[in-house]
């Protein structure tokens, strides 16, 4: 253990994950890492992290253990799988997942790292790769507020905006809200910037004008940005966003529920990865909105 008393591991190296494990190290915790591509390890290495062959072996040396990693199923793999975090974990452990997964199969990996005697925190975050990197992301955390009191200062290192909503499963429910608005805004900037094309109105000014009133945005001004250069360097890629989309479309259904405006803003994003364009920054939803004005 270090003077902080704790040993941390972290699974999953990729945009977001392998910034938010440097600031744990930076922050003075002994951290311990796993990757299923190991090069996407090596700055944490140089950095003084421990490298583990997998999940399993890293959860037997670790009181607290990070998953951030891409979709439900990779989730259940290193939790729940052959050499999951399960198998190796201690009684008393917690696994804090920042992914963005179904929030119906986190409250089931949940109950059975529960019956391990394994606690679990659901946290998915928002703020991108800036976001990651300079310790400023919102992070929505399900779960016990018990063990949420306990991480809270690790959380601390990693974001500003540390919200505890309630019961497992309700981190990745707000994190649907959040996916929501963000694809209905860019979506509708979209719809503003084609508006103001066809009408022979300069959407770059249009977009300076509004930056100062009540539609002023993040959205507005990052990928509002991205959208006039009709330069869609990820970001955030299309791929995760159409993944989470449909997180929230199975959500919805599994409630009862029927979204209109998430439902059009879905099939946008299912045009962009028959596109073959899921690599591209989701702004770039413009572009089928584009198609569909006959923009060109």
């Amino acid at each position: 253990m270090t003077e902080n008393g704790l040993n941390i591991g972290y699974i999953g190296l990729g945009l977001m994950g392998q910034p938010i494990a440097l600031n744990l190290i930076k922050a003075g915790y002994q951290l311990n890492v796993y990757a299923r591509h190991p090069q996407n390890a090596r700055p944490l290495i140089d950095a003084g992290a421990t490298f583990f062959d997998t999940p399993k072996a890293l959860a037997s040396n670790c009181d607290i253990i990070f998953t951030n990693v891409s979709d439900t199923s990779d989730v259940e793999e290193v939790v729940l799988g052959d050499c999951g975090i399960i198998l190796g974990a201690k009684p008393d452990a917690i696994v804090i997942d920042m992914s963005t997964i179904s929030p119906s199969a986190t409250k089931n990996i949940a109950k059975q790292l529960q019956a391990k005697q394994i606690d679990m925190l659901d946290a998915p975050v928002s703020g991108g790769p800036q976001g990651a990197q300079q310790g400023t992301l919102s992070i929505m955390v399900g779960g016990k507020q018990t063990i949420f009191d306990k991480v809270l200062p690790i959380l601390n290192v990693i974001g500003k905006n540390i919200v505890y909503i309630g019961d497992h499963g309700a981190g990745q429910i707000t994190k649907a809200c959040n996916q929501i608005v963000v694809a209905q805004t860019i979506a509708a900037i979209s719809e503003a910037f084609i508006l103001a094309k066809a009408a022979g109105v300069d959407p770059i000014k249009v977009r300076q004008a509004l930056l100062g009133g009540f539609a002023s945005s993040p959205i507005l001004e990052i990928h509002g940005q991205r959208m006039l250069e009709h330069k869609f360097v990820p970001g955030f890629k299309t791929k995760l966003h159409h993944k989470d989309m449909h997180i929230v479309m199975d959500a919805a259904k599994e409630l009862g529920l029927t979204l209109p405006g998430t439902e059009t803003v879905t099939h946008y994003l299912d045009e962009l990865m028959q596109s073959n364009d899921g690599e591209l920054d989701s702004s770039a939803l413009l572009v089928v909105l584009e198609k569909l004005n006959g923009v060109i």
